[in-house]
């Protein structure tokens, strides 16, 4: 078991039965060049949080805490995005922007494409899960939940990107599915103003789970005897 400082209080969790959850650690969304860069949005906090979650997760996997990568990404012939009947052409920003420059189409959060693949800096290893997925939740339409749960796993720390889109849909969908989400606030990112990542924090800390630093989650890894 280990002790974390976490918010709104501290909790107490056993790592055999904790995983981290890295969202969306694509050129998408981390890279110059990639969607959110070419929507405008700002990344450059994007490099820190690579710093950073090369250092947790390097520790996760000393400590044999299972590491799970969520990737977005749809068919070349878009098909898995949503029809004329879903919501998600209409919000998505890859489907958005495809449609809006045509010269883009196929270009962006395509399957084998490079906007598509994990940042290089955090290639999944061979002991990681690599969940794939087409909306913002990672546990909408996919194996997510039957991959933790065969593993026994109860408690989620989240990073990734971005902080209030995917990472917070998928956060709340685990509490719904009555995991633990623990949220690591320097190790994600917002697409949009701080007031966004400041709402996400506000709404883990009041009503979906806890949240806590970097150092702070990386102390109790490498505290020995795990207290």
């Amino acid at each position: 078991m280990v002790d974390l400082f976490t918010k709104p209080e501290p909790l107490n969790v056993a790592l055999e039965q904790s995983a981290f959850v890295v969202v969306d650690m694509q050129n998408a969304f981390a890279t110059r060049g990639g969607l959110l860069d070419l929507a405008g949005i700002d990344i450059s906090g994007a490099g820190a949080v690579i710093r950073t979650l090369r250092t947790l997760l390097a520790a996760a996997r000393e400590r044999g805490v299972q590491v799970v990568y969520l990737q977005t990404g749809y068919k070349a012939d878009l098909s898995n995005g949503g029809g004329d009947a879903s919501p998600n052409p209409r919000k998505e920003t890859a489907l958005c922007l495809m449609r809006a420059r045509p010269e883009l189409k196929g270009t962006l959060l395509v399957e084998g494409t490079w906007d598509f693949a994990i940042v290089e800096e955090l290639t999944p290893q061979p002991s990681d899960i690599v969940v794939l997925k087409t909306r913002y939740s990672g546990f909408a339409g996919t194996t997510l939940d039957s991959a933790l749960r065969v593993r026994d796993i109860r408690y989620l720390f989240f990073v990734g990107i971005a902080t209030n889109v995917c990472v917070e849909s998928t956060l709340r969908d685990a509490y719904f599915h009555e995991y633990w989400p623990i949220l690591v606030t320097d190790g994600t990112m917002q697409a949009g103003p701080p007031a966004a990542q400041e709402a996400t924090i506000f709404n883990v800390e009041s009503f979906f789970g806890w949240t806590l630093t970097a150092d702070s989650l990386l102390r109790s890894l490498r505290r020995p005897g795990g207290r």
